[in-house]
């Protein structure tokens, strides 16, 4: 065997001197060192990267021959320089077998990530990168998920597995694992160990790259380094590949490919498609909910999809995502096709030109691009950008035919912008009728912006008589610009024909609270908790639990204007955050979040302090597939339904328990639904605990101090009308919630009211909220409107009717009596 021979480096002045080692892709023989070239190889010392390149080509032996495999990877360190940051080497742990664990520090994220491909492919699987989060004050990057690539369900090969990392970026610079799960839901099995290489370097025009590689020696570098600097990543990758048939040298994408733009990657995958025989198009974008800024595109096979008869839903695409640095890495992959692949035509060589002349001309390439849509091949420029896949209009417009066919009160409505398919909504009959009941609340629920959700998929809620969420509408949202949402809220109007809500509850960004103004001018809008309680904790994260009690106690607590004002100064003056730019925002918008400013609005009790529940819960979700998204839509849309029969069916046949012998306990017990009863039993029970006094009367207008018995603190106050019995509460519970309150109450049981008047006892509360709510509509409905109404109404009692009539033969026989009964009567009254 030869010997190894050593060769001392050369002192350091600028070029550095480098080391070229090899990575193994299988283990050393005894006695090997980890970084000798294998077979008796030696370790190289170059002045510069382009020097070994150069030995290579003009050598007469390859060191990279066939008996080393498929793929060489070699790293280059200027030489002396340490490889591995002073918490944890890279190279240390492939041979010591460092698990992970909480508060393991690194240099930076990068190093975290490799770290975690070195530990799985020792225990045997694969990784992804996972969610980043980023700093509200800065935009910079704060935390990182690291993920088996068999976590979710988007593709059929994951199992959803749990098991991750998250490495959050500490005050002095360095990088901790702060959450972690270890085990599995799969087998583990050996897998080959990959590197993602750093994609080549565009070299400045006019000016020849010094490094060539020999065809010859079927080598591609990945990473090109000037004047023998050495590369930012302190790393090169080599990897073999196949060459086309104009002798350059091709690579397959793999996840963890990094390129430098958005338009090499794409490149890079029409070249690769090219010589694997199957045609692409560009598929969806996601932009940041901050700045708007595109952060992943996906690149598919030209056939998925149905919208064309050429297409049959091939699932090949690959994904990449913009990383910190500003490259793109390839974090999602599919290479299999359901479809036979045509052999290499050089067909793409035409189109790629084309559309990277395309690209080019629209204000500097695909990153910028505001919307790429691709129908059979053709380009569209529209003025704003589309995160909905082309696919979706296919399938949700046959299902949207197949359902007015079933249901003449289904509604949809496609936005058209130069021609090309935006946003989407639609509303069965049964959402309109609803919202002619119970459209006074609604919550637009746009909870996909959350994460990187495949659909852009929105919800209009609202509360029924039952305390339940009940659909009022839904939507895929092109994009989150003004207009879009402008454009959703009037087809929202216009389907529901014109019934405008009292309050609506949505997220504060910029775009829906202008769209908001914009449309619903007189409508309160309230800020969605989920988003307020996402940005606590990325900007009061840090602070003591001291701090967030006094926060909550302020938000929660604070009973007048003042209050607030002067334990908010207090807060931010003690714990030295005046010039918080967030909690300066925060208070600007105090009156759409702080609960004392919402109080006196309706908001059907939607709890201040609570994100209402997801509409469709777990039937859809981030990676529900396009083709499961309306089964399990539909089935989702009739659980909630389900669970609205059967409180309907037990309001109309079950009846609670009185507690007091109050006349107005009867009265109400007799009208509302349980669920509401519940509500004001409660409210009852907890007057008696409330002592009444006294405190002010002038002619007809009494005014009360209600206070809690042993406690002076608890009080508020109650004023009453003996002309006309009108009430109102300091607390304001009967103009939030529609329910009146243990103070007011108590003031009615002290005056011996007996009944309570009917304008305290909404009709959207009642057992009967379903029925009747025609006669309620204001004069100002136009005929065509008003027969909308009565059709939904009486669709909704003949569903009910024949639900109920069709459980068996003898309940069919008399539904049949009685309708033709009901005919008679309607007959008498032409």
């Amino acid at each position: 065997m030869e010997k190894r021979q050593h060769r001392r480096p050369p002192p350091p002045p600028p070029p550095l001197p480098f080391e070229i080692h090899t990575l193994d892709l299988e283990p050393d023989p005894p006695g090997h060192t980890q970084h000798m070239y294998k077979k008796g190889k030696k370790d190289m010392v170059f002045d510069s990267i382009p020097s070994f390149f150069n030995n290579i080509k003009s050598s007469n032996s390859d060191p990279y021959s066939e008996e080393y495999g498929n793929a060489v990877i070699v790293r280059a360190y200027p030489l002396g320089m340490a490889r591995a940051n002073s918490n944890f080497n890279v190279e240390d742990g492939r041979e010591s077998g460092v698990e992970p664990h909480k508060g393991l520090e690194f240099d930076s994220a990068d190093v975290a990530r490799e770290f975690y491909n070195v530990y799985a492919t020792r225990v045997g699987f694969r990784t992804r990168t996972g969610q980043l989060y980023r700093s509200r004050s800065d935009g910079s990057v704060s935390s990182r998920r690291f993920v088996c690539s068999k976590e979710g369900f988007q593709l059929s090969s994951r199992t959803g597995c749990p098991a991750f990392i998250r490495v959050q970026r500490r005050d002095s610079g360095k990088w901790v694992i702060d959450q972690m799960h270890k085990d599995h839901n799969h087998e583990l099995g050996d897998v080959e160990e990959s590197h993602p290489p750093v994609l080549q370097q565009k070299a400045p025009m006019g000016r020849k790259s010094s490094v060539e590689v020999s065809s010859r020696k079927k080598l591609k570098l990945l990473a090109e380094v000037d004047d023998g600097q050495p590369c930012s990543s302190g790393s090169i990758s080599v990897k073999r590949v196949r060459t086309g048939a104009d002798g350059q040298p091709l690579a397959e994408p793999y996840a963890g490919l990094v390129f430098t733009s958005a338009d090499e990657a794409y490149n890079f995958y029409v070249r690769y498609a090219d010589e694997a025989g199957f045609k692409t198009r560009i598929g969806q974008l996601f932009r940041s909910k901050n700045d708007g800024s595109i952060t992943s595109r996906r690149f598919v096979c030209s056939k998925e999809g149905f919208q064309h008869p050429s297409r049959v839903g091939c699932g090949a695409f690959m994904r990449i995502k913009r990383q910190e640095s500003g490259t793109w890495m390839v974090d999602r992959l599919q290479k299999d096709h359901n479809h036979d692949l045509e052999p290499h035509t050089g067909t793409h060589k035409k189109s790629s030109t084309a559309s990277k002349k395309f690209i080019d001309e629209v204000n500097g390439g695909l990153d910028s691009l505001d919307l790429l849509e691709i129908n059979n091949g053709v380009h569209f420029n529209s003025s704003q950008g589309n995160n909905i896949g082309s696919e979706w209009y296919r399938l949700l417009l046959d299902y949207f035919q197949s359902r007015q066919a079933e249901d003449t009160g289904f509604f949809y409505s496609v936005e058209v912008d130069n021609g090309v398919c935006m946003s989407i909504f639609w509303a069965d009959g049964r959402s309109r009728f609803a919202c002619s009941q119970f459209g006074d609340v609604i919550v637009v629920d746009t909870s996909y912006r959350k994460t990187n959700y495949l659909v852009p998929f929105a919800t209009f809620v609202g509360v029924n008589h039952h305390k339940q969420p009940v659909l009022l509408g839904c939507a895929l949202i092109a994009n989150e610009s003004k207009e879009s949402f402008i454009w959703l809220f009037r087809t929202w109007l216009r389907a529901m024909s014109g019934c405008r809500p009292k309050s609506i509850i949505a997220d504060q960004d910029m775009a829906i609270q202008q769209a908001i103004a914009h449309v619903f001018p007189g409508t309160r809008h309230r800020f969605s908790m989920w988003q307020i309680r996402e940005k606590e904790r990325e900007n009061l994260r840090s602070m003591s639990t001291e701090f967030n009690y006094e926060y909550e106690k302020c938000i929660y607590e604070s009973q007048t204007n003042a209050e607030f004002n002067t334990m908010w100064n207090a807060l931010v003056n003690k714990y030295g955050l005046k010039e918080n730019a967030w909690l300066k925002e925060m208070y600007e918008k105090r009156e759409s979040w702080v609960p004392l400013y919402l109080r006196g609005t309706f908001f059907a009790g939607i709890p201040m302090n609570e994100s209402m529940e997801s509409f469709f819960g777990t039937f859809l979700n981030a990676e529900t597939p396009l083709r499961d998204f309306i089964a399990r839509y539909e089935q989702g849309l009739e659980q909630r339904r389900e669970e609205e029969r059967k409180e309907d069916f037990n309001s109309s046949n079950l009846q609670a328990y009185l507690q007091t012998k109050e006349p107005i306990e009867e009265q109400c017990r007799r009208l509302y639904t349980l669920r509401v009863f519940q509500i004001f039993q409660k409210e009852l029970l907890q007057c008696y605990n409330y002592l009444g006094i006294k405190s002010y009367e002038e002619g007809t207008i009494s005014r009360y101090s209600v206070r809690r018995c042993g406690n002076e603190i608890e009080k508020h106050m109650v004023t009453f009308s003996a002309s006309n019995f009108d009430v109102s509460c300091s607390c304001q519970m009967f103009e939030f919630e529609g329910v009146l309150c243990r103070h007011v109450l108590r003031v009615f049981i002290m005056l011996d009211i007996r009944e309570i008047p009917s304008c305290y006892l909404l009709h959207r509360w009642t057992r009967n909220a379903e029925h009747g709510i025609v006669c309620d509509v204001d004069s100002g409905v136009s005929f065509q409107e008003l027969k909308a109404l009565m059709v939904w109404s009486l669709r909704e009692t003949a569903c009910k009717y024949i639900e109920s009539g069709t459980t068996s033969l003898e309940k069919y026989r008399l539904a049949c009596d009685t309708m033709r009964e009901g005919a008679k009567k309607i007959c008498r009254h032409r």
